[in-house]
Formats: structure tokens, C-alpha cells, sequence
């Protein structure tokens, strides 16, 4: 079958695999799957072996390999018994499954996967058991989620760079288990443009309410983690947002985003109108120069939808003066801060 071609096993090789074997088993604890991971990895393991003596240079000095020892790893179907080869120093460390290691990649993903739906550290435990027919303690759950705190931890933590051409400080909703609960929160995000183009995901925050108070504290985290100025923060309409940028950046260029100013605008209309009013509006933001968007501005206010709807035109006039006056504002200050 060309299928079978295409993937690069042989259709023998698999009749061969397959052979006196009970279909109802192949993909069960301990069938046909765990064996050939079981040889594989086997295989891996010595051949990691011979790599490791060959580029050792001790080996002129006696190395060699000294018999296998066996461990039993835990992987995403059940258990494997491996036996894992020795050498002589005691210096090998498969990368496959390093020293003290008894678990595969992808099973920890399993067990954060269960606890970030908001199950217990035994109830991880006995769904493991049931689900692979293993056992694991609910130690063990602890150590692999405290592993990914602690990493979340440092992240949230990190250093940044000093200057960022452009952040967007925005909301995400989202549904989070809390205590057995399921919610709509507000995960709050900062995403950063570098001077080079690249995006970063310069933080991330749960908050139960969004306020100017919030977002100062999140300008003074962000200053302490490094970031001197931000040329442009783009925003949505929150009031006192603006301000708690620029009392701790003061430099910083703030300008509402695009899209909540369109979805301010479309909501002056009937559900079956949006679609058409933003549409119009496509020509203004979508302009190359600020004087031909006040044009193009002017000519939708004097069609049918601005004069159906002229507070909509009267709001980005508005928004407009204000992004031209922190322009203005700033025009003889250099583009980026000194240090503090």
C-alpha cells in the first residue's frame, strides 16, 4: 500500500510484528506497543553507550562497558522495565533517561496537565494508577508541579531589555479552575516589541479587577525588572490607563488600540450594521499618513453611517487630538530615557 511506503516502515516488517499476536492486546500495558519501546529504547540506550566509550578519553585508561543494571521507567502507557548498560568508571549518563531519572518526557506533561484542571495531588495519583496501571504517590505529583512553579516562578521574575519600541497591554478571558470552581478571570498580558522586531510576553497577571491602580503596579514591576522606556503603549480606553504609564514612564507615546476603538464604534449600531461600519472605518486607520486619515475621517462622517451615527466620528476626532498632543507633548525629548 502506498500509505505503508510512504511512512517508511515496510508492510513485512509490520506482518512480522504483528504475527501470532492478538489484536485486542497490541495497544494494552505491557503488549505489543511497551515491548517495542521497551527494544527501542534499549537499542538507544546502548547505542549512546558506544558513542559515550568511543569520544571518552579515558577510555585507553580501562573503560569499558560493565553489564546492565535495571530500572523501571514510568511513560505514558504503564511501566518499562529497561536495562540500562553500565560502564566501568561509572561516568555514563544516557540523555534518553538520565541518572536518578525514572520517568519519560510527556509524562510530567500528563500529571501538570491534571493539576492545572484543578485535581488534587491524590486524585492525580489514583487517575494515573487507574488510567496506566501504575502507581505513583502523591509525592511525586508535588515534586513535578512545585518543579513547574518554581520555573513559572523565575520566569515572572526575569530581566528584561532596557527599551521596547512598542507594548501591548491587554486582557484575555479565560476559564480557570479555582478551589473546584470553574470561572470566567481576566488573565491581563504585556506583550513587548523589541527594537529588532521581536515579540516577547513581557509578563502575565490575574487580577480580579482591572484599574489604574492595577496597571501602575504592573509599570513599577516592569521597571524594576529592567525596562528603562517604552517608545509606544498601546491600550485600550480604561480610564487613568494613559496616566499610570506615564507616571512611571513618562517619555512613553500612548495610543488606544485600533480595535477597541472599533468595537467602541460599532457598538452606536444595530448587530446587523457592524460588519458594514467597520468597514468604513477601514480606510481611516488603514491610512499612510495622519492628515489623509483626518480626510478620510471626514468623509465618513459626512456619509450615511456618520450621519446616522456621528458620535463616532466625534470619538476618534477626540482620540486623534490626544495621540497628537503626547506626540507634540514629546517632540523635542529624545526617543529613549536615560537611565534613572
Amino acid at each position: 500500500m502506498a500509505g505503508n511506503r510512504e511512512s517508511g516502515i515496510a508492510d513485512e516488517v509490520v506482518d512480522q510484528l504483528l504475527a501470532r499476536r492478538d489484536p485486542a492486546t497490541v495497544f494494552e500495558s505491557g503488549g505489543l506497543v511497551d515491548e517495542l519501546k521497551k527494544r527501542l529504547a534499549e537499542r538507544m540506550l546502548n547505542g549512546e553507550m558506544d558513542h559515550h566509550l568511543g569520544a571518552e578519553a579515558e577510555e585507553a585508561a580501562g573503560n569499558h562497558r560493565n553489564g546492565y543494571s535495571s530500572k523501571t521507567v514510568l511513560t505514558d502507557s504503564g511501566r518499562l522495565e529497561l536495562a540500562i548498560p553500565r560502564d566501568r568508571h561509572g561516568h555514563f549518563d544516557p540523555v534518553l533517561i538520565g541518572k536518578y531519572r525514572r520517568r519519560f518526557a510527556g509524562f510530567d506533561d500528563k500529571i501538570i496537565a491534571l493539576y492545572a484542571r484543578g485535581m488534587t495531588t491524590r486524585e492525580i495519583a489514583e487517575h494515573v494508577g487507574e488510567l496506566y496501571g501504575t502507581e505513583i504517590s502523591p509525592d511525586l505529583v508535588s515534586a513535578v508541579t512545585d518543579a513547574v512553579l518554581e520555573e513559572v516562578a523565575a520566569w515572572q521574575s526575569r530581566g528584561l531589555d532596557s527599551t521596547y519600541a512598542i507594548v501591548f497591554f491587554d486582557a484575555l478571558r479565560v476559564k480557570i479552575r479555582n478551589e473546584g470552581m470553574v470561572s470566567n478571570r481576566a488573565v491581563y498580558l504585556a506583550i513587548g516589541v523589541r527594537c529588532s522586531g521581536h515579540k516577547e510576553i513581557l509578563g502575565i497577571w490575574i487580577e480580579q479587577t482591572e484599574g489604574a491602580k492595577f496597571w501602575l503596579r504592573v509599570m513599577t514591576e516592569l521597571r524594576n525588572r529592567g525596562v528603562q522606556d517604552i517608545l509606544i503603549a498601546v491600550v485600550d480606553g480604561l480610564k487613568g490607563f494613559p496616566e499610570a504609564i506615564t507616571s512611571v514612564f513618562p517619555k512613553t507615546v500612548v495610543q488606544t488600540c485600533i480595535v477597541h476603538l472599533i468595537r467602541y464604534s460599532i457598538q452606536f449600531a444595530s448587530w446587523k450594521e457592524h460588519r458594514a461600519v467597520a468597514a468604513a472605518l477601514k480606510p481611516v486607520y488603514q491610512a499612510e499618513a495622519a492628515a489623509i486619515a483626518r480626510e478620510r475621517l471626514e468623509d465618513f462622517d459626512r456619509g450615511p453611517w456618520g450621519q446616522k451615527y456621528p458620535a463616532i466620528a466625534r470619538s476618534w476626532r477626540r482620540h486623534m487630538a490626544m495621540g497628537a498632543a503626547r506626540i507634540l507633548g514629546d517632540r523635542t525629548k529624545p526617543l529613549v530615557s536615560s537611565s534613572p
